[in-house]
């Protein structure tokens, strides 16, 4: 087993392993037991009481945080004729058609989310192998096949997250950075969890949120109340 380092052994310190900490408390908490020396990212996550093999208790979507990630997004858009000239238009970071696929079956990977529109979908399907594993497939569901091209850049530079219940039934999702102040990121996290509140499927039975852990990047996971949001 990993020794852990003098500086997350103090951070384990400071948290209590048998309480589940309210959100405004675990979120400050876990601005002080960061112990990265960048702007680490703090993310939430969720272990639901979901069986993901059955269809009708995947879990699957995208939210807009209001406060943002502190990310910027890089966007690549496939689209040709006038969708193009409205993604360039919009802020797309780059548009193109079969050009760009070809740079990426190549191994080009410059960019943080794909959006398509429906009729370049033939293309973008043969890329499912290389773009599915890193979570960069357009899908209806995230908002990102679509003809709205120009929401659909707006929403990603304004801070959207996608969320998507794993084979085990956990849910990872960013909510800022540690630069952020408590209530902005009180704020995103409050949105996640309503978001994923509402999409309870019908077929789930007992306790749907086992669990509700926040960390940062190199952070001890807090246990966060439910009751508390």
């Amino acid at each position: 087993m990993a020794k852990k380092s003098k500086k997350m052994q103090e951070a384990l310190k400071k948290v209590d392993a048998t309480k589940a900490y309210s959100v405004e408390e675990a979120v400050a908490l876990a601005k002080d037991t960061n112990i990265a020396k960048f702007d680490a990212t703090v993310e939430v996550a969720y272990r639901l009481n979901v069986d993901p093999k059955k269809a009708d208790q995947q879990i699957r979507g995208a939210v807009v945080l209001p406060n943002g990630t502190g990310k910027t997004q890089k966007v690549l858009v496939f689209a040709k004729g006038e969708k193009a000239k409205e993604a360039e238009a919009a802020g797309a970071d780059y548009v193109g058609e079969a050009d760009l696929a070809q740079k990426i079956q190549g191994g080009w990977f410059d960019f943080d989310v794909v959006v398509a529109t429906p009729d370049m979908m033939a293309e973008v399907g043969k890329l499912g192998r290389v773009l599915g594993p890193k979570g960069l497939m357009p899908n209806p569901k995230t908002g990102t096949v679509t003809m709205d091209v120009t929401k659909a850049i707006n929403e990603v530079k304004a801070g959207k997250v996608t969320y998507r219940v794993d084979k085990v039934g956990n849910i990872h999702v960013p909510i800022g950075k540690v630069s952020f102040e408590d209530a902005k990121l009180v704020e995103n996290f409050k949105t996640i969890h309503d978001v994923l509140v509402k999409a309870k499927p019908a077929a789930a039975k007992g306790i749907y949120m086992k669990n509700i852990t926040v960390t940062t990047t190199f952070g001890p996971g807090i246990h966060v109340d439910a009751t508390s949001f």
